[in-house]
């Protein structure tokens, strides 16, 4: 398949395009607030490298959440700008099923509690399961704080959360530094774009788990007395 995938999720822009027949091309960039000007640029540079314009792709893929609420509107609405104007599907994959995906390529994870910093002390997180073929997210994706977070017997931890929140996390699970990479959403795209998961420009929608992106000044006092 032709493929463009990337995430702007957190502060770290990643994002590959695929030829059919040849490896992916990959690019990182500034994430977040900066993915806005960023973003086209260096998609439209990926896809020189591969050889490749947008009426090829079979689909536009991105990192549809949780994560940065800036960073997800900037991907939801190239994607759906870029999918619209050259008539090709769109496919939104989440992000915390990209970073298990990166774990089972870093180490063979097939059992994985992803986790990624949500900010503010808390975590996005969620429990998925592979059973040689696919992947399977047993219940939902949740905010939670990192001292909230159990790890069933044999998973392993894996994301971007351990610098931040590694000591209030369970200390007797195997970790696993692991990325929403645009390359891990590359690999789960053929099997999820055959089981029906991609739609038309329309549906480039973002998952958002929490409601506010910021403490107020009375939050953020209050959490200095508790400390």
């Amino acid at each position: 398949m032709n493929l463009l995938a990337f995430d702007t999720s957190t502060e770290t822009l990643r994002a590959a395009a695929l030829r059919s027949g040849t490896s992916a091309i990959e690019q990182e960039g500034a994430g977040g607030a900066q993915a806005s000007a960023c973003l086209l640029p260096l998609l439209q540079s990926l896809l020189a490298r591969a050889g490749l314009a947008l009426r090829d792709l079979d689909a536009i893929v991105f990192g549809r959440g949780p994560g940065s609420f800036t960073g997800l509107r900037t991907a939801c609405s190239v994607a759906q700008g870029l999918a619209f104007g050259a008539n090709v599907p769109v496919l939104g994959i989440d992000t915390l099923l990209a970073v298990a995906e990166d774990a089972r390529r870093r180490c063979g994870a097939s059992r994985v509690v992803a986790l990624l910093d949500a900010r503010m002390g808390e975590i996005y997180m969620g429990h998925y399961v592979h059973d040689g073929a696919a992947w399977q997210r047993d219940g939902d994706i949740l905010l939670a704080r990192p001292e909230a977070v159990r790890v069933p017997e044999g998973f392993v931890l894996a994301g971007n959360a351990f610098g931040i929140y590694g000591d209030a996390l369970p200390k007797d699970a195997p970790r696993v530094d692991a990325v929403p990479s645009a390359t891990a959403m590359l690999r789960l795209a053929p099997a999820l774009i055959a089981a029906g998961g991609a739609h038309d420009a329309a549906q480039a929608l973002p998952v958002y788990i929490r409601d506010k992106v910021a403490q107020t000044t009375e939050e953020r006092a209050q959490a200095r007395r508790k400390t």
